[in-house]
Parts: structure tokens; C-alpha cells; sequence
């Protein structure tokens, strides 16, 4: 039960971790007033020494004060809402490097010099042997898929699948996409995209959301092929899909008001349900056992009136850009 976040403060050749049991869904809104804000955020929470795996850490971020670079991950309802807070941060973090964390913990641990493996198992992605392709009925599917046929041509289809689950199915997906029947038009924007050229032996693929094991390429049974990574772009995908099969192009405007809108919101009272959670009894037979981290609330330390005026002035003027053009 939670939504774990941990963090990461580099400072002064020093580095620090922090962890949160419900904050994975308030990391952009804790980074968005800028470095200054976000370290004092993060340092108010409880200072631990051990990773969280990519399983249980649903957010993520990591402030190197000394190189001027943030990581961090988080779950973005839709590309709109991931695109609003890369341009916000871009605004309150002026002069930093700003990367999103496709590769999960990995990215984190690999900037800290530890590698990527420090949080992973030995085969720990998980393949499977494709039966099917899971082609979407409806128009606003996970991820597009297209392949360019050896006429040259490329042909799409919307998926079900999230974009590194393609990866996960192997070569022989290709074969089950090739076969399937047309799907709808998009009416919203995925959360990635996959394309395939069998010709080229290039698996091109962009996510506005993890996609862990990305940067250890070659996965499993793709030895004899290429990976071109675009990390959130999409527009090389864009430029190859036909005509009859575009990327959607959805303003951004709304999303930027939603991150706007949630400053000055008081945090969700969660004591009634840690509570309950504190006195249920287990199964018959059985002790039940809450983690006590459950049982301590997120309470992050507050920006300063200046960062929130600053941080309300970059949101107004990316707004009025999004609505002007």
C-alpha cells in the first residue's frame, strides 16, 4: 500500500537518499518550484540507506547540485500532462540539465557511478513468446506500432501493450504485427511508440514513461539488431506514419493549468485509511503486519512565496504560449 518515491541530493561530493511512502505521485509537483525548493522537499523527508527497486519505486528524482543535473520518473496521466511539466521544469530549473529517467533506477545509480544492475536481479527482464499481437479496438491505445514492409511502405497500428513490451515479445512480434488487421485512427496521444525495420534490423522507440532496461541493449534475442533510442521525442515516428494513420497533436494548454492548479491543494488526509489499515486483522491464522513507513504521512516543506510566484509566472507564460500558436 503507498505510492513510494526516493530521492537522491548530490551536494558538495556528498550524496544523501530520502524516501517517501505516498509521494510517487507528487514528484513533478515537488520538483516544479525549482532546485532550491525541491532539495528542502526532499530533505524533509526520511533519510535511508538502501535503493528502492524499479518494482516498488514509482517515482523517483535525483538534484546533483555540483553537475547541475536532475533525473527523475514519474507516472504521467497522458503525453500532455508529461510534456506540461518537461516545459515547466525547463522554466524553473534554468541552467540545469533536466533528463527524464527513462531507464528507472538504473539512471539514477549509473549517474551515482554504481551501474545499473545495483537494483536488479540477474534476469530480471522478463521475456515471453508472442502468441499474438495485442492490436487496440479502441482509439486511444498505450502505444503506436508501425513497420515498414520490404515494399518500403510503413503501415500502424495502435497497441495495448506499453512500449517496452514489445521489446519483451522478441523478433518473432514482428511477424504476428505484419499480420494483423488495421486498428482505429489515434484521437489521443500514446504513452510511446515502436517501430520496426526488419530490412534495417532497427527497432526505433520513444516513451514519455519508463522503459527500463533500454540502455542494455541488446535485450534478449535482439543481438542482431539496432536500437534507436529518441527518449520522449516522437517526431521521427511522426514523419514515418501514413497519411490515414497520424499522430494526434493535443494542446497542452489544460495540463499546464492542472500543474498550476495543484499548488496551494492540501494534501489528501490519509489518516482514516492508515487507521483501518493499522487495525485490520490479518487472515485467520495469521498476524497482520503494517509497514510503519505506511503509517508516516507525506509532508513536504512548502516553496516560498517567491518560488510559487515565480513558478505561477512560467506557467502563465507557457500557457499563453500554448494557446497562441
Amino acid at each position: 500500500m503507498g505510492a513510494r518515491a526516493q530521492y537522491v541530493v548530490v551536494e558538495n561530493g556528498a550524496w544523501q537518499r530520502y524516501y517517501s511512502h505516498w509521494a510517487a505521485n507528487r514528484v513533478v509537483q515537488d520538483l516544479l518550484p525549482g532546485p532550491a525548493a525541491a532539495t528542502r522537499c526532499f530533505r524533509a523527508n526520511r533519510e535511508i540507506d538502501e535503493w528502492l527497486d524499479d518494482v516498488w519505486c514509482e517515482g523517483a528524482a535525483l538534484v546533483d547540485h555540483d553537475r547541475r543535473i536532475l533525473l527523475w520518473f514519474a507516472y504521467a496521466g497522458d503525453w500532455a500532462d508529461h510534456l506540461a511539466a518537461r516545459s515547466v521544469l525547463a522554466r524553473t530549473w534554468p541552467g540545469w540539465d533536466v533528463r527524464f529517467a527513462h531507464d528507472g533506477m538504473g539512471d539514477l545509480t549509473d549517474h551515482l557511478g554504481l551501474g545499473r544492475d545495483l537494483t536488479r536481479t540477474p534476469g530480471w527482464f522478463e521475456t515471453f513468446e508472442p502468441s499474438g499481437f495485442a492490436a487496440s479496438e479502441y482509439t486511444e491505445p498505450s502505444s503506436v506500432v508501425s513497420l515498414r514492409l520490404p515494399d518500403g511502405s510503413v503501415r500502424a497500428w495502435g497497441s495495448d501493450w506499453e512500449p517496452v513490451e514489445h521489446l519483451a515479445g522478441g523478433p518473432r512480434l514482428v511477424g504476428l504485427v505484419a499480420a494483423s488487421p488495421a486498428t482505429p485512427a489515434l484521437t489521443d496521444m500514446p504513452h510511446g511508440g515502436v517501430h520496426f525495420d526488419p530490412q534495417a534490423r532497427t527497432v526505433s522507440l520513444w516513451a514519455v514513461q519508463t522503459v527500463a532496461g533500454v540502455h542494455d541493449w541488446p535485450l534478449p534475442r535482439w543481438e542482431d539488431w539496432v536500437l534507436d533510442f529518441h527518449g520522449d521525442d516522437h517526431t521521427l515516428q511522426a514523419g514515418l506514419l501514413p497519411a490515414d494513420f497520424p499522430l494526434p497533436s493535443p494542446p497542452i494548454g489544460a495540463a499546464l493549468r492542472g500543474l498550476g492548479d495543484g499548488f496551494g491543494a492540501p494534501l489528501p488526509d490519509v489518516s482514516a485509511l492508515l487507521a483501518r489499515a493499522a487495525g485490520a486483522p490479518g487472515p485467520e491464522g495469521t498476524t497482520s503486519v503494517v509497514n510503519p513507513a505506511a503509517l508516516v504521512p507525506h509532508e513536504p516543506a512548502d516553496p516560498t512565496p517567491a518560488e510559487l510566484a515565480a513558478l505561477r509566472g512560467a506557467i502563465d507564460v507557457l500557457v499563453s504560449e500554448a494557446e497562441a500558436g
